[in-house]
């Protein structure tokens, strides 16, 4: 996937709904994630604002974001949100696709797992849960890697059980016994 980079942006922005946020609680130590942030949608331009707005009153203003392009289709250089601008830079290498990293003058630097637009509630739900744990020690690709494992497993069990219950394996076994008996009698 190719990112395109474009020059500061000055859209009038539409009315959004809230952020999608979960964060640590105030005062944990730090660990390799502050938090997890579900956008509604790839599109930066529109996310970022949002995104900040929920997080200026809390961690103070964000100045800098840095995403890895793999997710995001376009990355603006600046952003104007509300009172200022926030500049956006990023790392294809260097930084793990499923974080973003904000950068605010009165705390530092903020890790947030980035759950994709399209991830199901009950899934966005767990992951959120998961990058706010206390001494956590899962990096951000480490917890999509294992939500996929575990959705794949779910997935796995689900078919299964609908092929036992649609008569799979007695059916399977049924069919078994009739071609051997069938290869008996030659």
């Amino acid at each position: 996937m190719t990112a395109t980079i474009e020059p500061t942006i000055t859209k009038e922005r539409l009315p959004s709904a809230p952020a999608r946020l979960s964060l640590a609680p105030t005062g944990s130590v730090r660990d390799l994630l502050d938090g997890a942030w579900w956008p509604r949608s790839r599109d930066l331009l529109r996310e970022i604002p949002t995104l900040t707005e929920a997080l200026d009153a809390r961690w103070g203003r964000i100045t800098h974001i840095t995403v890895n392009p793999t997710h995001w289709p376009v990355i603006p250089r600046k952003v104007p949100v509300t009172g200022h601008t926030v500049h956006v830079g990023w790392f294809a290498a260097e930084q793990d696709p499923n974080k973003v990293i904000l950068l605010s003058y009165t705390v530092g630097r903020l890790d947030l797992l980035v759950i994709p637009p399209e991830t199901e509630p009950a899934a966005a739900a767990r992951l959120m849960a998961a990058a706010t744990v206390p001494g956590g020690i899962r990096t951000a690709g480490g917890l999509m890697a294992d939500e996929a494992t575990s959705h794949d497993a779910a997935e796995a069990r689900s078919r299964e059980e609908e092929w036992e219950t649609d008569g799979g394996a007695a059916l399977a076994a049924g069919a078994t016994t009739r071609i051997s008996s069938s290869a008996l009698r030659r």
